[in-house]
């Protein structure tokens, strides 16, 4: 079964302006089928995964290219990156939009040759898991926190229990998760560690112990929605602290997990600068730390770290899915006063608590004013050009209903994300 892709008009889009299109993100999210999905029927398609296919590729990519001609569809062309050269001279002969449609994995291996060889030439979209959206069949949106946006969603979604929200949680964002219900969530997620570990990983050569890096990934997971301390990866694995930063690069790389950047400003003295990370996929994280069902994770101790990078996630892929670069920073200051998002957009900061309660109270939005310096720099001795507006804020939170807080915030029900 075909879940309909938040993408698909992303996709569009950017095959008809470049005559390259690039899919990239990690294994088994569905890059190759959204892009057969969309084919044209003319559209030759052709997977480097065939070992037959893949020989041609790399030892004769001028024979490759003559047997495979525009418009064409190639799939896992991180195997072949002797095919980028050619590819680069046959649009530039041919001038066309949309001749060349690619997907990869290994982004972490392919991105720098993609850059060099095709700069100018190809568009690049980021695919990630199944968001809530798809899965229930309704429009996707970039989150905002406008209030007349928010009561607009709100007519679109349906309710979600808090039951069945950890459902969610928990069984991830695999697409094959949701088109098959015969598949096993522990068979499913103990391959697709051995297939990343075996093929996504053994080839780098910064990572020589894949059962090394099986612990940092279980130990990785453990802090998901909490703020990187490199040493205490480190102690942990018995690595060092610059091999946990290489290695935790390796998971951003592979879309495993997203680093979020503390906001910086010089009106802001006291911030920290420690980058914050979450796991994209909570079904992922799930399996590593070895919870059994959603029953268990919900009333387990990381409960409140599983929702909130769910949120994120669900935020994060809100902004991919409409082809843009997600605007997302976080807060946290000397005297660990934290807010858990910060949206960044034309000048205005909007932020964005996350609480699992139905009435976390107007104590979580207490945190919001230490921004409020910035919105008149002058007053702390800085320039007038560096005034940043403040938008409205939002507690995402398991409230029955889309609330006001106050005058400038709202309580925001998860299941409208």
């Amino acid at each position: 079964m075909y879940i309909k892709r938040a993408v698909e008009d992303t996709v569009r889009k950017t095959a008809a302006t470049f005559p390259v299109l690039l899919v990239t993100g990690p294994r088994q999210v569905g890059k190759s089928t959204l892009l057969e999905r969309l084919a044209e029927p003319e559209r030759r398609i052709v997977t480097l995964d065939d070992p037959d296919v893949r020989y041609l590729a790399g030892n004769d990519p001028a024979l490759f290219m003559q047997r495979f001609t525009p418009p064409v569809l190639i799939d896992e062309i991180q195997y072949a990156p002797e095919l980028l050269p050619y590819i680069k001279m046959a649009v530039d002969r041919s001038g066309r939009s949309g001749d060349f449609w690619l997907t990869g994995s290994q982004s972490f291996v392919m991105m720098k040759n993609v850059g060099e060889t095709l700069a100018g030439r190809v568009g690049i979209i980021r695919l990630s898991g199944l968001s809530t959206s798809e899965i229930r069949g309704i429009p996707s949106k970039p989150f905002t926190t406008d209030p007349k946006s928010l009561l607009e969603r709100a007519e679109e979604v349906q309710r979600l229990e808090l039951n069945a929200l950890y459902e969610r949680i928990f069984k991830g964002s695999m697409p094959r998760l949701y088109a098959d219900e015969r598949v096993d969530w522990e068979t499913y997620y103990r391959s697709y560690i051995d297939t990343y570990l075996k093929r996504d990983i053994k080839d780098l050569t910064q990572v020589a112990d894949e059962m090394a890096f099986y612990n940092f990934m279980t130990v990785v997971a453990a802090r998901t929605s909490r703020p990187v301390v490199y040493e205490e990866l480190a102690g942990e694995c018995g690595i060092s602290a610059p091999t946990a930063k290489k290695w935790l690069s390796v998971l951003v790389s592979s879309d495993i997990v997203a680093i979020v950047q503390p906001y910086f400003n010089n009106i802001l003295k006291r911030v920290t600068k420690m980058p914050a990370l979450h796991f994209l996929d909570t079904g992922l994280c799930a399996y590593l730390l070895k919870w059994g069902n959603p029953e268990a994770l919900e009333r387990g101790a990381m409960s409140g770290a599983f929702f909130e990078s769910y949120v994120f996630s669900e935020v994060y892929k809100s902004y991919l899915n409409a082809g843009r670069e997600p605007p997302l920073f976080y807060y946290r200051d000397k005297e660990k006063r934290e807010i858990d998002l910060l949206l960044y957009e034309n000048g205005t900061l909007s932020p964005v608590e996350i609480k699992k309660s139905a009435s976390p109270g107007k104590d979580a939005v207490k945190h919001f004013r230490v921004l409020e310096p910035l919105s008149d720099p002058e007053n702390s001795g800085e320039p007038a050009g560096m005034k940043v507006g403040i938008g409205n804020g939002a507690v995402v939170c398991m409230a029955n209903d889309l609330l006001p807080v106050d005058s400038k915030n709202w309580y925001v029900p998860a299941w409208m994300i």
